[in-house]
Formats: C-alpha cells, sequence, structure tokens
C-alpha cells in the first residue's frame, strides 16, 4: 500500500481520535488529531473535515466505536451518534471500510505490543510472545467499561466482539450489598459499568457517600479522583472500592473466558489508577474465587501503557495481523 493510505478511527463516548497509516510501514503520529465528540454532529461530518484538512483520500478505514456493531450499523453507548457503514463508505468515498467494537480494537494491539506497552501489575507480565496458543481477556473502564476475549492460535489473533462490561454486578461483601440496593433503587438493573467506569467511579461515590452518611460533594469523576489525592476519605474510599470491583470482574473475565494465559488492563483511567492497583486491593479479589483462587493466584495481569493501543489495535486489524470476529450476522464490512 502507499504512504497513508489506511484511515483509522477510535470512537469513544468522549473523544474521537483520527490518525492516517500505511499498514506496511506504521501510523503518521503527525497527523493524530483527538476531536471531543460532543462538538461534531456526526462521525462522518468530523472524519470528512479531518480528511479534507489532511488532503487524504484513503483506500481503507478501520473504525473502533464504542458500541455493539450488528450488521454493519453501531449505536455508540453513551453517547447519541448513530454510525452505519454503508453511508460513511458514500459520504467519505473510501472503498473498504471496517467498523468493529473499540474494545474488539483494543484487543487487536495485543498482535503488536511489546513487554515495554505494559506495566505488571502481580507477578509478572502475560506472554503475548510465545509461540504456544493462548486466551487472554482484556478489558477496561473509560467512558463505559469494554472487555474482549483475544485468542492466538497457529500464530493467528482472533478476537471476539463482547459486551461483557454489561455483565451484571455481583457483591462481593456486606457493603456491596449495601451500594447494590442503593444504585438499583436509581438505576433497575445494576452492571458493572455502573460502577466501573468514569461514570461509575461518581455512581460508586455518592452511593458510598449515602450508605455510610456522609457528604458527597463531587460533582464529576475527576473530582472524587482530585479529592483522593488531597486526602478526602469519602473520595479515597472510592477509589479504594473502585480497584477492588475492577479486579473482581477481571478475575470474573478469566472464569468466563477462559483467559488462562493472561488479563490486560487498558484504557484513559488504567495509568492514573495504577499505583492503587498495585496496592493490593485489585489482586486480592482477582484471586478470591473460591476453589479457583490458586489459579488465578499463577495468571498475570497488567496495565497497558501504549499511548493509543485503540489505534494501534484498528491498524493491526488494517493489516490482517488480527481478525475480528462476530457472533452470529454481526460483521461490520463494508466494501
Amino acid at each position: 500500500m502507499s504512504a497513508a493510505n489506511v484511515l483509522l478511527a477510535d470512537v469513544g463516548g468522549t473523544n474521537l481520535r483520527l490518525v492516517l497509516a500505511d499498514a506496511q510501514h506504521g501510523v503518521d503520529h503527525a497527523s493524530l488529531v483527538s476531536l471531543r465528540v460532543a462538538e461534531h454532529p456526526s462521525l462522518e461530518a468530523a472524519a470528512r473535515g479531518y480528511l479534507r484538512a489532511h488532503g487524504a483520500k484513503p483506500e481503507v478505514a478501520v473504525f473502533a466505536v464504542a458500541g455493539r456493531v450488528e450488521q454493519g450499523r453501531a449505536q455508540i453507548t453513551n453517547h447519541p451518534w448513530q454510525i452505519d457503514c454503508t453511508a460513511l463508505r458514500a459520504l467519505l468515498q473510501i472503498p473498504r471500510i471496517k467498523l468493529v467494537n473499540d474494545f474488539a480494537a483494543m484487543g487487536a494491539s495485543l498482535a503488536a505490543l511489546s513487554a515495554d506497552d505494559m506495566a505488571a501489575i502481580g507477578p509478572g507480565l502475560p506472554d503475548l510472545a510465545a509461540a504456544t496458543d493462548g486466551c487472554f481477556a482484556v478489558l477496561g473502564p473509560g467512558t463505559g467499561l469494554g472487555a474482549t476475549a483475544v485468542l492466538r492460535r497457529g500464530g493467528r489473533w482472533l478476537v471476539m466482539e463482547t459486551e461483557g462490561g454489561h455483565i451484571g454486578f455481583a457483591p462481593q461483601d456486606a457493603l456491596e450489598i449495601e451500594l447494590l440496593r442503593v444504585l438499583a433503587a436509581r438505576f433497575g438493573r445494576v452492571s458493572n459499568e455502573r460502577l466501573i467506569c468514569g461514570s461509575g467511579l461518581l455512581n460508586l461515590y455518592r452511593a458510598l457517600g449515602e450508605v455510610r452518611g456522609e457528604p458527597a460533594p463531587a460533582l464529576t469523576p475527576e473530582a472524587v479522583t482530585s479529592d483522593a489525592l488531597r486526602g478526602d476519605v469519602l473520595a479515597l474510599a472510592a477509589l479504594e472500592r473502585f480497584a477492588l470491583i475492577l479486579g473482581g470482574v477481571a478475575g470474573d473475565l478469566v472464569l468466563a473466558y477462559g483467559a488462562w494465559d493472561g488479563v490486560l488492563l487498558a484504557g484513559g483511567l488504567i495509568p492514573q489508577l495504577l499505583p492503587r492497583l498495585r496496592g493490593g486491593d485489585f489482586r486480592a479479589r482477582f484471586t478470591g474465587k473460591g476453589r479457583f483462587g490458586a489459579t488465578l493466584e499463577r495468571i498475570p495481569s497488567a496495565a497497558i501503557m501504549h499511548a493509543q493501543p485503540g489505534l494501534l489495535g484498528a491498524l493491526a486489524i488494517a493489516s490482517m495481523h488480527a481478525e475480528v470476529h462476530h457472533c452470529g450476522a454481526t460483521a461490520g464490512d463494508c466494501a
């Protein structure tokens, strides 16, 4: 392929990242931009403006979107954007477009990550370079809670699109039973995403304040984090509980996916939370799986520290170093 004839997009509920690339030679870092989703009427409008500004006419595009892809369409889970593969192809005049879940792209990044792109949480790093077959879980809190299973089979990387972040929250102690009661009164069904994402941290903080009979003045997830750094007791307790619950969810996904080769945490919140995750709460709940506790103790977990793993994974998909597998008739190819 000629230089910069691939468009890569990581479409979240808050930010849209766009970059041009060559499937053989990699990303053109000078072309990387990050846009606020709320400032654009549609993905088509944002992408068209980007291509016009860069004078680019790509032949291939991979759009990694924060929502379930079905029949070439997707609804952003935490934003009103509706995305249609056929409409994108016509409006952007790109011959080949692939629409995938954002965490499928995050999972596909494993095909290109090195040990330098990871930070261990517990016993060592997952071995992504091994010649043997394996299975990994990738999850992470951002605007929502993404999750995917990644298999390595005969040298090929196979990524399953899932909505594992919407599995129901399972309380593990008396306090979490009370938190579930508070959140159920507000939301009805309480998924893990209601607690483990940016807005979930705020939900957790407020529910914890209600249970403890303490005021919860913070109005944003960022305020909770900054209050915790200043030593606010309630905010610190919310962060500690966040790490604990995230560890439990990660361990559950190991059991659900058979991800015996490791867990990787991704997303914008992870680098900020890394000291807290390494403090012990994450691994304590991760390994606290009863009869499978000893098995979980041997499974490595790590944080992905690469600056743009979603775009890295999208490039792997464009280059066919990783394949995304859909369950049922949900393919997102448009050619």
